[in-house]
């Protein structure tokens, strides 16, 4: 096969072996990502329903039952733990704020079902550490969507095969304006330390290069360099308005990225080695179409994925690989040991955006 014919197969599940099946998701957390993104990619998905809707009020999941068909039951919070209506879903679909996963993850795992969890997995390494050891004896899928993505799938498969030769550096970026894209509200949890986490920015948006990286390349970081600032008043109590880090990774290849909350719409991944480069680009953010660009030998090939609703397409993906590997009793990735790499990475970024000083993720 050529490299323009390897390229073009772009868009094939290479991970699918179900055929049949469906997977009833409880969806706990109904903010706008989960409105707007993740119950339509449930509802286009090929081995998932959305059978139970979690939330702060009845009157809430009763709004999204209602133009859900697959909706049976709307519960709260407390409903949810407490137990209800266990036998009316499969597995669990946590997107509340980071530092919510963790009571939410323990009574899904107490229930006995399977959990995919969003990314970061928790507002702290240590909690993150209490997630995983408490999802222990049920399935833990981290919802990083990009490595379900074909694209980036793709890239990872171009550089295990030398089509680059040997990875020499990574550059990553992923921006957005926060406050039009996601909520106007100054107040919102992602601005809210006890609910987010370390930080506004990298927390939410930086882990996207990070992981994808990790991914892309099969390494886990060594060591980061960070530099923050937050300028604007609702970026007040989180130190990372605007941000740029640095990873070593233990492969000996370097990355370097930026992240903001305040900044034109936009992402790229760029893996450059010793005899040519892959671009992908836009990514992380939904923007479509999507063009994955290996360069080599003075050669530039280029494929348009087609995708209109990038969003949309990247996490059906998501759920479908989840419900291929929960309904075949399989072993999936990326688990909580996975994600953990990355907490602790997270919380060296912004130590070293702290100290000033190079701080190694341990």
């Amino acid at each position: 096969m050529s490299i323009r014919e390897y390229v073009q197969t772009v868009r094939e599940r290479d991970w699918q072996q179900l055929e049949s099946g469906t997977l009833r998701l409880a969806v706990v957390g109904l903010g706008w990502w989960t409105r707007e993104q993740a119950i339509p990619a449930i509802e286009a998905s090929e081995f998932c329903e959305t059978t139970v809707v979690v939330s702060s009020t009845h009157e809430k999941g009763a709004d999204v039952a209602a133009t859900t068909p697959s909706v049976e039951v709307a519960l709260t919070y407390d409903e949810f733990v407490d137990g209800d209506s266990v036998d009316e879903y499969d597995a669990v679909y946590i997107c509340t704020p980071n530092a919510l996963h963790l009571p939410y993850a323990e009574a899904a795992a107490e229930h006995g079902k399977a959990i995919l969890c969003e990314k970061p997995l928790e507002a702290t390494a240590e909690r993150a550490e209490e997630l995983v050891a408490a999802a222990e004896d049920v399935p833990l899928m981290v919802a990083y969507r990009m490595q379900t993505d074909p694209g980036v799938r793709r890239m990872r498969e171009l550089v295990a095969d030398g089509a680059i030769g040997d990875p020499v550096a990574v550059h990553g970026h992923m921006g957005q304006q926060m406050l039009d894209v996601v909520s106007g509200d100054p107040d919102q949890w992602r601005l809210d330390p006890d609910l987010a986490g370390y930080g506004a920015t990298v927390m939410d948006l930086g882990i996207y290069p990070l992981n994808t990286a990790r991914f892309v390349l099969d390494t886990d970081p060594v060591s980061v360099t960070a530099q923050m600032r937050s300028d604007d008043e609702a970026f007040r109590e989180v130190p990372d308005q605007h941000a740029t880090f640095t990873i070593e990774f233990d492969d000996g290849t370097f990355a370097a990225c930026t992240a903001s909350q305040h900044a034109a719409l936009s992402g790229h991944l760029r893996i450059v080695g010793t005899d040519g480069e892959l671009l992908l680009e836009p990514t992380f953010l939904g923007e479509s179409p999507q063009t994955l660009t290996l360069r080599m030998d003075g050669r530039e090939l280029e494929l348009d994925d087609g995708r209109r609703d990038v969003f949309g397409d990247e996490m059906t993906e998501e759920f479908d690989y989840f419900a291929d590997r929960v309904l075949r009793g399989e072993p999936i990735s990326p688990d909580g040991d996975h994600a953990l790499v990355d907490m602790r990475a997270l919380a060296a970024i912004y130590e070293a955006a702290e100290t000033g000083s190079e701080v190694s993720v341990r």
